[in-house]
């Protein structure tokens, strides 16, 4: 099965459709591997109908793909490993990258405990982190449009990132000092 490392997304309507919540979840559970139908609807919850049908909204969007069959059914894939999704946000957008960066906070303090860091105020530093990779994102938009056609793997777009990181890091470090602040190393 030949999988894209990194697709960049730029298109609203595809964005659109990557927000409604069981395709994200789908989306997430095909991380893992191929699956099909059926494994989808047990670890969702939810009826083969649903699944089939944002199933077949995501294929059309080119974000799954049919690789394969277990006995009668299809297995389904992503296409890409990563999705990077840069838009000019309207509301429903910036209400998605709020959560979208709430739980990547989250997530990002939970890796910090449990590598052992001591975090002295939880909200704090997952709201400084909400704050610094909004700005990140933001100010890296028009960089990763013009790159949003070239073919790269996942170390090649985390590399990129960091030089953008870089280019940004004199006007990230009052909020660097403060979540430093909140994390003893």
């Amino acid at each position: 099965m030949s999988v894209r490392e990194v697709l960049i997304v730029t298109d609203p309507r595809e964005v659109k459709i990557l927000m409604e919540k069981t395709r994200f979840e789908i989306l997430q559970i095909l991380r893992d591997g191929p699956k099909t139908i059926n494994d989808i609807r047990l670890m969702i919850g939810k009826d083969r109908t649903t699944i089939y049908r944002h199933l077949k909204t995501l294929e059309k969007a080119g974000f799954v793909k049919v690789v394969g069959c277990e006995g009668n059914e299809k297995l389904y894939g992503r296409t890409a490993r990563l999705f990077l999704i840069k838009v000019e946000p309207d509301e429903s957008v910036k209400r998605f990258r709020k959560e979208y960066m709430s739980v990547e906070a989250k997530k990002l303090v939970g890796i910090l405990k449990k590598a052992g860091f001591s975090v002295k105020d939880e909200e704090e530093l997952k709201r400084l982190l909400e704050s610094v990779l909004d700005e990140i994102e933001i100010n890296a938009q028009p960089v990763i449009k013009r790159v949003s056609n070239v073919e790269m793997t996942e170390v090649e777009l985390f590399h990129l990132l960091n030089v953008l990181v870089f280019l940004q890091s004199c006007e990230l470090c009052e909020k660097a000092k403060k979540v430093k602040e909140l994390i003893e190393f």
